[in-house]
Order: C-alpha cells, then sequence, then structure tokens
C-alpha cells in the first residue's frame, strides 16, 4: 500500500510517499480502507519535535530518538471496514467508520488496522470522508475541554474563545452553541467572516483591540490556539471561571466521537475545510497548516 512516511524530525521535507506492507487485521481488529485523514497542528509538531526546553527530551523518549518509531503520521481517519478479524461482532465488511488512534498515528496511508473496541464508530450518516476525518480533532479536542470547564452545567455562559478560526475553535464554537453559550471569539480580520457565519457576533480582532483589557467578565474562556496563560486572562474571569487551554493534553474517548456524529447529524455541527490536498501533496499540504493561517481543517484525501 502508499503511505507517507516520516523518515526523521524535520521540514515537511521529511515526508515521502513511498509502497509498505498492508496492515493484517488481527482477531479484534477491523481493516479500514481509509478514504481521507486531516492534517492538524499536533501532526506538524511531531514531524518537526517543535517542542521547547526539556519537552523536547520528553519527546524523543515517547515518539523515537531520531526519528518517529511509528514512522506513518496521522492520527484521524474516514474510511470504508475492507476485512474484520475472526472475534470481530462490532463492525462489518463496507460499514463506513471514522476514527482516532493517537499515539498509534497509521493514517497518512490507504490503509489501517485497528481494535474494533478502539476509538473507532460508524461515520455521520449525512456526511462525505471528508467532512467525517475533518469534524474529528477539532471536534473531540473542544468537546474535553469544555467538558472540563462544565459548559453543560447551565446555560447561557459566558463564554471566551481564543483562536477561534482553527480546528479546534470552530469546533469549539458550535459545540458552545450545542450547549446553549454566550460566545465572544478573537481571531483576526482574515477569519471575522468565517466567525460570523458559525453564528457568532460578538467579535474581538486581535490585531486592533488587546481583549485582555477589556471590562467584561467571562464564566469560561477557552485559548483553543494556546499562545495565552491563566495569569494573563485572569482579570477576565468572573468569580468561579474557569481558564482552560490546549497546552495541556486532552484524551480521547469513543463517546466524543458519537457526540460529533450525533451534533452532524443534527446540523448542529459542521465540517470547516479550508483546503484539501491529495496524498502525493503532502509536503505542501505540511508546509500550509505550518504558516498557523489555516483556517478550520486541513484534509489529506487518500483514495476515492
Amino acid at each position: 500500500m502508499k503511505a507517507i512516511i516520516c523518515t526523521k524530525y524535520g521540514t515537511p521535507e521529511v515526508l515521502q510517499l513511498q509502497e509498505v506492507s498492508k496492515p493484517i487485521p488481527k482477531d479484534n481488529q477491523i481493516l479500514v480502507k481509509i478514504v481521507a485523514t486531516a492534517i492538524n497542528s499536533g501532526d506538524v509538531r511531531v514531524r518537526s519535535l517543535d517542542v521547547k526546553g526539556f519537552m523536547k527530551v520528553i519527546m524523543r523518549l515517547v515518539l523515537g530518538i531520531s526519528k518517529p518509531r511509528k514512522p506513518i503520521l496521522g492520527t484521524v481517519f474516514a474510511g470504508v471496514v475492507e476485512t474484520i478479524g475472526s472475534k470481530v461482532s462490532k463492525f462489518r465488511s463496507g460499514d463506513k467508520v471514522f476514527g482516532m488512534t493517537g499515539f498509534n498515528f497509521g493514517t497518512y496511508a490507504e490503509y489501517v488496522a485497528v481494535n474494533q473496541n478502539s476509538n473507532v464508530v460508524e461515520m455521520p450518516q449525512n456526511a462525505s470522508y471528508e467532512e467525517a476525518a475533518a469534524i474529528i480533532f477539532g471536534g473531540h479536542t473542544a468537546i474535553y475541554f469544555l467538558g472540563e470547564a462544565k459548559i453543560a452545567e447551565k446555560p447561557n455562559k459566558k463564554i471566551l474563545i481564543i483562536g477561534a478560526t482553527g480546528s479546534v475553535g470552530t469546533a469549539a464554537i458550535q459545540i458552545a452553541k450545542h450547549y446553549h453559550a454566550d460566545i465572544t471569539a478573537v481571531c483576526s480580520p482574515d477569519g471575522q467572516k468565517l466567525v460570523s457565519e458559525l453564528g457568532v457576533t460578538n467579535l474581538i480582532l486581535y490585531d486592533r483591540e488587546d481583549f485582555t483589557k477589556r471590562t467584561e467578565r467571562f464564566d469560561i474562556i477557552f485559548d483553543a490556539v494556546g499562545k495565552t496563560s491563566r495569569k494573563k486572562c485572569e482579570k477576565l474571569l468572573d468569580r468561579g471561571g474557569i481558564y482552560t487551554s490546549v497546552n495541556s493534553y486532552s484524551s480521547e474517548k469513543k463517546q466524543q466521537l458519537q457526540l460529533l456524529k450525533e451534533l452532524f447529524e443534527k446540523g448542529a455541527l459542521k465540517a470547516t475545510i479550508d483546503k484539501t490536498f491529495q496524498l502525493d501533496e503532502i509536503i505542501e499540504a505540511h508546509r500550509y497548516v505550518e504558516t498557523g493561517r489555516k483556517k478550520g481543517n486541513v484534509v489529506l484525501k487518500i483514495s476515492k
């Protein structure tokens, strides 16, 4: 099968399209023919080992010393179950599925084998493969951090979303709307149209105003890009308010996929896709994501 191999840590040019062995599913695994995956900031960080100080040592120990020990990167997928292991009971050949592989990676490839009990569920019935792949990373991250901030505990919470136009930010807006939150979004002038289309009327353009100087208070502040700190935002928090940021780790759960599926099927969540690249355009795709200017998600099309 064709796969993108990360030959070492470095610039996008370390990614190479190669022929590798097709996975053989074990008894409890399903073999998924991947139609689409997505490229996110986490993929870029792993490829480039873009972490500072002692974290670089830790990341090398976790991921691999001189290069990723799991060289096929990518953590989200949407595709079709091609074959199943002898003990699989939850899926059948032909099922359309989407899911997350976490630190097992492996989705920049034509096929991936995953355990039937891992983070994989049937795709939203009304979603294309590209849409299904696009909603996962930002969606599960937003669900996790907004859940940590207890957004569901009472309606009409005031929330400030910093970095509202990325994959996490666009998902956070839609999920916050699902919980009837009062949303204020921080974005660039280039992202103003997108945020408005997502139904947010309270906008702060960060190049024209220092949002930390505002006098209003928020129940939740969610930094969807990890460029602030609680200390910097302290004065914006209401009494008992919660600050949360993507700078900390978010755990992946099947329930997050189920919620994304439900929200998409009833029209409460839509995929925000900036650009779509083909498998042999992987270097160009990583270059684009690395600029930090993407709006929503960048999809990598694997097969038809």
